[in-house]
């Protein structure tokens, strides 16, 4: 009985490894998205940018990430909303993409969102204030320094005050 289950499991193994196809050390993991690098809001996307392209060098530096290089794949969205599905599209489609992050700001996300919604991919975002509670996509995660999603409007607009002394 247990080599029957061994053999089950290694043909399981294999038949796995030959659905999901070689990966090699060697290939980079590719982050796609589009940012403002001109336009109304480009000065923020340029320093999302630089910081991302800081983070890309020192994940490389110390090995890559799960022992992979990092790669990204980023176009201008201009800063202007209605390029922002097609980037994403061809990001997914033609670019093939391992992840996708969101551009610099909640005008830029919104119009991913349904792109990314389409093709079931995770979603992380950069400054995207509240976006997921309209569309409440379980794959999203947002990164804004203003509190639980559900009020995030209003925490973000609020002063912030430190935790009372204990």
């Amino acid at each position: 009985m247990r080599g029957n289950v061994a053999t089950r499991l290694v043909a399981l193994v294999v038949a796995f490894g030959l659905w999901i196809g070689p990966v090699r050390a060697a290939d980079p993991i590719t982050i796609g998205f589009g940012m403002a690098l001109t336009g109304g809001i480009a000065a923020n996307g340029r320093a999302a940018l630089i910081a991302m392209k800081l983070w890309e060098a020192d994940v490389n530096a110390a090995g890559g990430l799960l022992g992979r290089p990092v790669k990204f794949v980023y176009y201008d969205d201009q800063s202007t909303p209605p390029n922002v599905p097609g980037i994403y599209t061809k990001l997914l489609d033609v670019d093939k993409v391992d992840i996708v992050v969101s551009g610099y700001g909640t005008n830029m996300t919104v119009p991913a969102m349904p792109v990314v919604m389409a093709h079931n991919r995770m979603f992380m975002t950069l400054f995207a204030l509240a976006v997921n509670s309209d569309f409440k996509y379980p794959r999203f995660f947002g990164m804004i320094p203003a509190g639980p999603a559900a009020s995030a409007r209003q925490a973000f607009s609020r002063g912030f005050s430190p935790p009372p002394r204990q």
